[in-house]
């Protein structure tokens, strides 16, 4: 698929970064923003329910909360990325611990895939993705015209 069929997608300087742990990495993201709490400062921060406020509140950022993940705080963080209004997902994933609403982590791991979102699953990505020269730069990145797809679709049934 060529960049003619996709739609050009412009992420502004300041990126819209989500933060979201499970459970037992609630400790880990926030001892990672506090480690990188004058980059995040620079940029518009939200989260899944406890996660989001538990980082705001021991870290003084300020973090917009969705509802807690289970409760569909994952869905919520998807939507927007469908929408462009989150740039990067910062994702504090628990690999070892069976998760109840596993089929939601997967859908927004999936919408982040299929919008071409910058997601990172663990703190050496995230480290990558937080020094990246792009962070704070103007960044171009092209997506699937779902629209011109749907069309096509139609027009063949």
């Amino acid at each position: 698929m060529t960049n003619k069929e996709k739609v050009k997608q412009v992420l502004n300087p300041q990126k819209r970064i989500a933060l979201i742990a499970h459970d037992n990495m609630k400790d880990e993201i926030i001892d990672w923003c506090q480690d990188n709490k004058e980059i995040l400062a620079g940029h518009f921060l939200c989260g899944t329910g406890t996660t989001a406020r538990m980082i705001a509140q021991r870290t003084g950022l300020p973090v917009f909360g969705y509802n807690s993940g289970p409760l569909g705080g994952d869905q919520e963080v998807g939507a927007q990325i469908v929408q462009g209004k989150i740039d990067m997902v910062i994702f504090f994933s628990d690999p070892l611990t069976a998760q109840p609403h596993d089929p939601d982590v997967k859908a927004l791991l999936r919408i982040a895939q299929v919008y071409d979102i910058p997601i990172a699953n663990n703190r050496a990505t995230a480290d990558f993705l937080i020094t990246s020269p792009f962070l704070n730069t103007e960044y171009t990145h092209y997506i699937i015209d779902f629209k011109k797809a749907v069309r096509d679709r139609a027009d063949t049934l």
